[in-house]
């Protein structure tokens, strides 16, 4: 049974949460807190009892100890726990605040539904991650690090007087970091969207330049990458490769008459789609780097699940549905490698995303069907790539050219 603390110091709060949360009890064990310090009581005591909180949903603005200083706790005590902020606000200075606690924010007062889901997601997602090493690992980041040469100009950009939206948007969607770091924020339901952000022109556009400043400058919401010590392993190939893959991704979803949603997914989830490896290479690196030796630059996927128990893409997935990713973007991350195994009867961002991995590792290889592509035989066989793969190699040639895409 998952378990639960609900934290609010207002108690007319508390009792229409469980009233609202009535229907959950068989599958939900919930705790009410009336403050910071009476939450890290019962915790304490929970943990000492064997029985550890799965989620604490705190709200942002309590005497004393606040939503954020309780997260902040949470996270060095417990970091597997999902941590949720509930706020009626949503000024500048409490999103600075819980910028590096909260997993996702959402908005006060919060439709039941939108709870309910965002929870059984989150607990979801720990299926992709059965190692509860990993699930701290995972739990304890809160952002990314950033390639050097494309901090610095994000940083010069934002410190330049003339800076424009477009400018700095441009700069941040070069990097993996960045960009998930960016839209983990924007995506979040604290802010009210009504539709989920999948680009970053649209996440800096909507921050404005004042907003973003702050976040960057200030805040340091993204930081440059300390020398990461694994052999073999390249940040900026990194890099380079998912950017090629976001673009092939496009390229092929355009290529299928989808529409502009789908193409800004498709552009995402191939631009995020090895962010799992960032994440390992960081945070393991010595086991990482035994991934490493045994498979160079190529497909690391058996090497990782046989030394690791998992893989780089169960590990991307779980971190940005954990900071509220659309579903769409973390399926294509999850799926990438087997996109055969989606669930999904239709030519999918799982399946685009996979396509589009080999294309840009392989951009001349005419057999779909080579055994250096490595593509998901289900997926050839289902959704016909062998007929598809001479367009979309000549489509994406075209892209590379400069041409039409």
């Amino acid at each position: 049974m998952t378990r639960i603390l609900f934290v609010d110091d207002e108690p007319n709060i508390r009792d229409g949460m469980r009233r609202m949360l009535r229907s959950m009890r068989n599958e939900w064990d919930m705790e009410f807190a009336e403050s910071g310090d009476a939450a890290l009581l019962t915790i304490d005591e929970w943990r000492n009892a064997g029985k550890p909180f799965d989620v604490v949903v705190s709200d942002m603005r309590m005497p004393g100890m606040d939503g954020a200083d309780l997260l902040a706790r949470v996270k060095e005590i417990s970091p597997d726990c999902v941590r949720l902020i509930l706020s009626g606000h949503s000024d500048t200075a409490s999103i600075m605040k819980t910028v590096g606690t909260a997993h996702q924010y959402l908005n006060k007062p919060c439709d039941p539904e939108l709870l309910k889901r965002t929870i059984k997601r989150a607990f979801a997602l720990r299926l992709l991650l059965r190692d509860e090493h990993l699930q701290k690992v995972v739990g304890q980041i809160s952002s990314l690090p950033s390639l050097p040469v494309v901090y610095q100009e994000v940083m010069s950009c934002l410190q330049r007087p003339n800076a424009s939206l477009g400018d700095v948007a441009k700069v941040i969607g070069k990097d993996v970091g960045m960009t998930a770091t960016l839209l983990k924020l924007v995506s979040s339901a604290f802010f009210g969207l009504s539709k989920p952000v999948s680009t970053i022109e649209r996440a800096v556009s909507f921050l404005g330049l004042d907003t973003l400043i702050t976040l960057v400058l200030a805040q340091g919401i993204f930081k440059e990458a300390a020398q990461i010590r694994v052999p073999g392993f390249s940040i900026e190939a990194l890099w380079q490769h998912s950017l090629q893959t976001a673009g092939a991704a496009r390229v092929i979803a355009a290529q299928e008459g989808l529409d502009q949603t789908t193409l800004d997914d498709a552009f995402l989830a191939g631009m995020l789609h090895d962010i799992g490896k960032l994440v390992l290479a960081q945070s393991m690196p010595d086991p990482y780097a035994e991934v490493m030796r045994q498979t160079g630059n190529g497909y690391a996927a058996t090497a990782e699940q046989e030394l690791l128990l998992t893989t780089h893409a169960d590990v991307g997935a779980y971190l940005l549905g954990l900071w509220g990713l659309t579903d769409a973007v973390v399926e294509a991350v999850a799926f990438h490698e087997h996109p055969g195994a989606a669930p999904t009867e239709a030519l999918g961002l799982p399946a685009i995303v996979h396509a589009a991995d080999r294309l840009a590792r392989f951009p001349d290889q005419a057999d779909p069907c080579s055994g250096q592509l490595r593509l998901d035989t289900r997926c050839l066989e289902q959704f016909n790539m062998s007929e598809r793969w001479p367009i979309w190699q000549s489509a994406w040639a075209r892209h590379l050219a400069g041409g039409e895409k």
